[in-house]
């Protein structure tokens, strides 16, 4: 079985009365969880609605009771880690312990420049990264007060108080499907990796290597969930679905499916959810771009959730 949840991209005209009527939705199809991006604006224009992270989980976390929920993913390059590590575990208390925190690098270019935070070149971001990673671990797992000197960050005897109702926090998320240093980071570090709009045999590639990198870390493979991000183009029939492939484009149907993304009928979907569960996925966070589309929700939700 694939736990499957809906992600949306926050960026794109998300506000108050569009985040209320999916999360109410979601929660009573019975999804696993909603999760979204932490973006001030998209790459390009034109500039949308795009409702503070941070302040709409803590709203999901006070008016749901089931959905698991998180950032896909919160960047350590626009959030400092103590700030996250904090806000992370009161609205993880607040939701009686349903928050997955995912941590990312930061990547896009555009928002960065627009509000005055500093992206920094590739290398020295994952040297961010990891420090900010170091600090959000030390902070939720330490009952003592952390102090940490790195190159970007530095704490003197910071507290995090009240402590997390959840032993150690919320379940850390790293993101990415970079073969190298993500991998390493979320062997290291990770209680879940997300990979992003992969195809079974590439996810199940990837998915070995984090293996192999887990071991030399001295942990098990099972300590490390693994779950996706995907695009998904569906339809609840054919007329339905041919809709929403002329809505992506010129992109036939083998070259969506060539990107990564879950394309298809009822049928055809769940037959490619099988293929990544078998590649080891257990967990599908599935991009949905129309945010005023309750009634799609509503039909994969009737007919895909359950068979897979």
């Amino acid at each position: 079985m694939v736990d499957l949840a809906i992600m949306v991209e926050g960026q794109n005209g998300l506000n108050w009365t569009r985040w209320q009527r999916l999360v109410k939705q979601v929660e009573e199809l019975g999804f696993y969880g909603l999760f979204r991006s932490d973006h001030f604006t998209n790459s390009r224009p034109p500039d949308l609605d795009s409702l503070e992270l941070w302040t709409s989980l803590t709203w999901l976390a006070g008016n749901t009771r089931r959905i698991r929920f998180g950032p896909l993913v919160t960047p350590v390059s626009f959030r400092h880690p103590a700030l996250t590590a904090r806000m992370a575990a009161a609205v993880d208390d607040l939701s009686g312990g349903r928050l997955t925190l995912g941590l990312g690098a930061g990547w896009q270019e555009r928002e960065h420049q627009l509000y005055g935070f500093d992206l920094l070149p590739p290398a020295e971001r994952f040297d961010r990264f990891e420090e900010g990673i170091q600090i959000v671990q030390q902070l939720l797992n330490q009952n003592e007060p952390v102090s940490f000197v790195g190159k970007y960050f530095e704490l003197q005897k910071a507290a995090l108080l009240p402590r997390p109702q959840r032993p150690g926090g919320p379940p850390i998320l790293i993101g990415g499907n970079g073969k190298g240093r993500t991998l390493r980071l979320a062997a290291r570090y990770a209680d879940e990796w997300n990979a992003i709009y992969l195809k079974p045999e590439e996810y199940r590639r990837l998915n070995g290597r984090l293996d192999e990198f887990i071991l030399v870390e001295g942990r098990e493979p099972n300590m490390v969930r693994r779950s996706m991000m995907t695009g998904l183009v569906f339809g609840a029939d054919q007329a339905a679905f041919d809709r929403r492939v002329a809505g992506e484009g010129n992109s036939s149907v083998e070259e969506l499916k060539e990107r990564g993304m879950i394309v298809g009928t009822p049928s055809a979907v769940i037959d490619q959810i099988g293929a990544l569960a078998d590649a080891g996925v257990q967990g599908l966070m599935l991009q949905w771009l129309d945010l005023d589309d309750l009634a799609g929700l509503e039909a994969l939700a009737k007919t895909v959730m359950g068979k897979v």
